[in-house]
């Protein structure tokens, strides 16, 4: 029960009821309200503050969980990192090494990239954690690029080794005819005293005597470049060219196994031992040419002599005898 208020009124100088107008009715109504209102901002404001609502606790847990999430794949992007620099280093200073290839330069390894609007479109989307998408994308990115460099630089290295493969097998590595015994080359590369002319002369290939009808075998892979007769020089004589800027000749032959452009493989037989041409006994001549000049074959008869074989073969060919053609 509300109280009942009364007030003085001089006129008629007795103790009046009061009555509440209506415009004081409303004054207090909004001013209940009002009062009303800030207590409940205060403290909704003042329970924001301490205590999270349903839909940020909601989006805190989904932070915590990219963060979670983010971290793993920095740690994740740190070891393919370290993964790539072994890669890296094993092929700059061990395969390119052993394949005697250039090393990938620096500038090229670090996989670079350019362009401010390369990831434009993360960037419109006016994300919240921007920067830390964007972090992530450039260092998958660059990951992308080295890989695939790598990827490249294998090609490369392994169709280095299938063309090394072809050039050792190539190279005429092989002496022409059998010499287990190694008594069978008569005379070697340089100043030789010519048989006919009996004067000292450039001697361009090694002697090795053998009866006639002796097999001749290709000293590399390679293709068959000529097959000639003369009546004087070389005689019957047969070119391979190996490829890698060699060739090797076999002359004095006395008869031919092969024919032009055939392909032959180290070993196989190309003809027989004669004695043709300006020849003073059976034999057979043999050079070796690198890039159109003449080298001592003798220092390619690393395929089928010992040490030791190989040494008294390079005595032997050391001697300044007569040559046989």
């Amino acid at each position: 029960m509300s109280r009942i208020k009364y007030y003085y009124d001089p006129k008629t100088c007795k103790y009046e009821r009061y009555v509440k107008s209506k415009w004081d009715i409303t004054l207090n109504v909004l001013g209940f309200f009002s009062l009303s209102s800030i207590i409940a901002v205060g403290i909704l404001l003042i329970f924001n503050y301490y205590f999270d609502s349903p839909k940020e606790l909601i989006l805190k847990k989904e932070n915590k969980e990219l963060k979670f999430y983010y971290e793993m794949l920095e740690q994740e992007v740190g070891k393919l990192n370290t993964m790539i620099a072994d890669l890296q280093e094993r092929d700059d200073n061990l395969y390119r090494v052993i394949f005697e290839s250039e090393p990938i330069p620096s500038s090229i390894r670090k996989a670079g990239y350019g362009g401010s609007d390369r990831f434009r479109e993360i960037k419109e989307k006016g994300l919240n954690q921007e920067k830390m998408i964007i972090s992530v994308a450039e260092k998958v990115e660059t990951l992308k690029r080295q890989l695939y460099i790598q990827w490249e630089s294998y090609n490369e290295l392994s169709e280095t080794a299938l063309n090394k493969e072809e050039y050792w097998a190539s190279i005429p590595a092989i002496q022409p005819i059998h010499n287990e015994e190694l008594n069978r080359l008569a005379s070697g590369y340089g100043m030789r005293l010519h048989p006919i002319l009996k004067v000292r002369k450039m001697h361009s290939g090694v002697d090795f005597s053998a009866p006639k009808g002796t097999p001749i075998y290709a000293t590399g892979d390679g293709v068959i470049k000529q097959v000639r007769t003369e009546f004087g020089g070389y005689g019957k004589f047969i070119v391979i060219d190996h490829g890698f800027g060699f060739t090797s000749l076999y002359a004095h032959m006395n008869d031919f196994n092969v024919r032009v452009g055939q392909k032959v493989k180290r070993g196989d037989k190309i003809g027989t031992v004669g004695n043709t041409g300006s020849s003073t006994a059976p034999h057979v001549h043999y050079e070796v040419m690198k890039e159109g000049k003449y080298v001592n074959p003798v220092n390619y008869f690393f395929k089928d002599l010992e040490p030791s074989e190989f040494d008294k073969i390079l005595e032997l060919a050391s001697r300044e005898n007569q040559s046989l053609s």
